[in-house]
């Protein structure tokens, strides 16, 4: 699955950047890298409706775009020449292969995201990552919904879970993911292709992780609320602050308990309890 980037150019570029990103959001782009004169944005293409981004218009500022399509064979070369390690406090380090381990820091992940999206870089991996430390993954059965590059799923795996499953719509990412596992001791992680339609019917996880978009998150969360068990907790991430009321009006009348929400530059997180 090919990957859309579009390069925003907006005048002048605040407010403007802020408030594009969450419009773009809203279309199902799922990566975006604030630039000097505005945003560059990722999608997938078969979610690609240029259309749509043509329709966006602000009175108070102008938005010019260039579209091109990310050849495969290119990404990882255009990743490692910009690819610096990151750090979620003293808990984390999400490096690649090249940078040296780092000392004094508890859990070290080595991935190489190739055409697949989630370097750790975005603010909502750093904010689901640093918020799992408050919960007991010893021995528990975690689902990582739109596992990317499988950072989430490998960092749950070093915290103790012993059964974890994580599904993503891109064969890039499955695959990305089988091999990022592997690199950090974590193969017994299973990785399938799909979307929520995989879920259990039954109560299974005791941890769900969904790092994805607004629109998923609102059409998947009751089945995530039904394949959870009892007392178990879901992170929701991947969309920006003023989405946090509805998500969890949204959560609370499926029959989820709201806990606690975290923010980092308008994205958040939001722990939920069943």
């Amino acid at each position: 699955m090919n990957y859309i980037q579009y390069t925003f150019t907006i005048t002048p570029p605040e407010p403007g950047t802020d408030i594009l990103i969450a419009a773009l959001a809203d279309l199902e782009f799922e990566s975006f890298s604030v630039t000097e004169t505005g945003v560059e944005a990722y999608i997938q293409e078969p979610f690609d409706n240029e259309a749509l981004v043509k329709d966006i218009a602000y009175d108070d500022f102008s938005i010019s775009y260039h579209r091109v399509e990310i050849p495969k064979t290119n990404w990882n070369e255009e990743w490692e020449k910009n690819f610096n390690p990151v750090f979620v406090d003293d808990l984390v380090c999400i490096r690649a292969h090249f940078h040296p381990q780092v000392n004094n820091i508890k859990h070290d992940i080595v991935i190489t995201p190739k055409m697949s999206f989630g370097t750790g870089h975005h603010d909502t991996t750093w904010l689901v990552s640093k918020t799992m430390f408050e919960l007991d993954f010893k021995n528990k059965s975690v689902l990582d919904m739109g596992c990317g590059t499988g950072i989430l799923a490998i960092l749950a795996k070093q915290l103790g879970a012993t059964s974890i499953l994580g599904i993503d719509i891109d064969e890039w990412s499955i695959e990305n993911s089988i091999e990022n596992a592997a690199i950090n001791a974590a193969s017994d992680i299973v990785f399938k292709k799909g979307d929520a339609s995989l879920l259990p019917v039954t109560a299974t996880f005791d941890v769900v992780l969904a790092n994805i978009n607004k629109n998923i998150l609102k059409k998947d969360l009751a089945s995530y609320y039904q394949s959870l068990k009892n007392n178990g907790y879901v992170l929701l991430s991947g969309f920006f602050t003023a989405d946090v009321e509805e998500l969890t009006n949204l959560a609370q009348s499926i029959g989820f308990s709201s806990v606690d929400q975290y923010s980092k530059n308008e994205w958040a997180v939001i722990k939920l309890k069943k």
